[in-house]
């Protein structure tokens, strides 16, 4: 029983949750640049645990992995954030689980192996997915929006498959303890670039400020349980398999939850909804094709 693929479920509820708090941050005035230094703050503080781990530490000579790694991670939440900003959750949730064909073909590329037919399947389910997503727009203003959205969505799932990968290809020569601890201080350390653009004014708010810091928490605790199983156990497209849930929960819980205390999606109605689900339902099952056939 692969008892390690409960943490990316684990995370995969984790995630959608800690978009739904910060969508809120971001419906008031939060800029994603503000998020994301939260979240990364988070994240730097908490991988730091590993560290007692132990492993190899990098010479500086060898630094540039996990600082590149570090950068791709920075990217990803950068595409995450501005997704959720300028769209719905129950949009952006569901293009996120692209990653995880991506990652498969990151890995069929750098393991020298052609791709299966069923791989090609997938991608063609996946597109069929995101096209029944972004049919749910309606008038040439919210088209454009929708297509911002997915395509900051889009980014932010490249950025994290190339993560995945490096993750998994360089954390046994370093060990968990030294390569994962070490990235994401580079991560916490870039991130203090966006402090020009922190919004302490808004953060000020006391509403604004704890669903801030609990959906960067969140966010950087959902991190850790997908970071931790594939540096430690491997096996990233699995993983991926798993963690691609959360475009169901991304869509059915900004549905439920946007009824009981309002947003975007209260007003989308059932069909329209409905329509999301069953987009984010192929991408699902897309992405269970694209592993099962390795």
């Amino acid at each position: 029983m692969p008892y390690h693929l409960l943490m990316p479920l684990m995370a995969s509820i984790l995630f959608v949750l800690g978009l739904l708090l910060l969508k809120r941050a971001t419906t008031a005035g939060i800029s994603p640049w503000t998020v994301t230094f939260v979240a990364n703050q988070w994240a730097g503080l908490i991988f730091s645990a590993l560290w007692f781990l132990g492993g190899n530490t990098p010479t500086l000579q060898q630094l540039w992995q996990p600082a590149v790694i570090a950068l791709l991670y920075i990217g990803g939440q950068v595409g995450t954030f501005v997704a959720i900003t300028h769209g719905d959750v129950s949009i952006a949730a569901p293009m996120f689980g692209v990653k995880v064909i991506m990652v498969a073909v990151l890995l069929t590329i750098i393991g020298g192996v052609s791709l299966p037919l069923a791989i090609w399947i997938a991608a063609g389910l996946a597109t069929a997915g995101i096209a029944l997503v972004q049919w749910t727009g309606t008038g040439l203003g919210k088209n454009r929006l929708l297509g911002f959205t997915i395509a900051a969505a889009m980014a932010a799932s490249t950025c994290f498959s190339f993560f995945d990968v490096l993750v998994q290809r360089w954390s046994p020569e370093f060990g968990v303890g030294r390569l994962v601890p070490i990235m994401f201080w580079f991560v916490a350390v870039f991130s203090i670039g966006f402090a020009p653009w922190i919004q302490r004014q808004k953060l000020r708010d006391p509403q604004l400020r704890k669903a801030v810091l609990g959906g960067g928490l969140l966010i950087a605790m959902q991190a850790f349980c997908i970071v931790f199983t594939i540096s430690n156990f491997g096996d990233a497209a699995a993983v991926n398999v798993v963690y691609s849930m959360r475009g169901i929960w991304g869509v059915s819980l900004a549905w439920l939850i946007a009824r009981r205390f309002g947003g975007a999606e209260a007003d989308l109605g059932r069909s329209k909804m409905l329509t999301r689900l069953a987009g984010a339902t192929l991408i699902t099952i897309a992405v269970v094709l694209a592993v099962l056939s390795r």
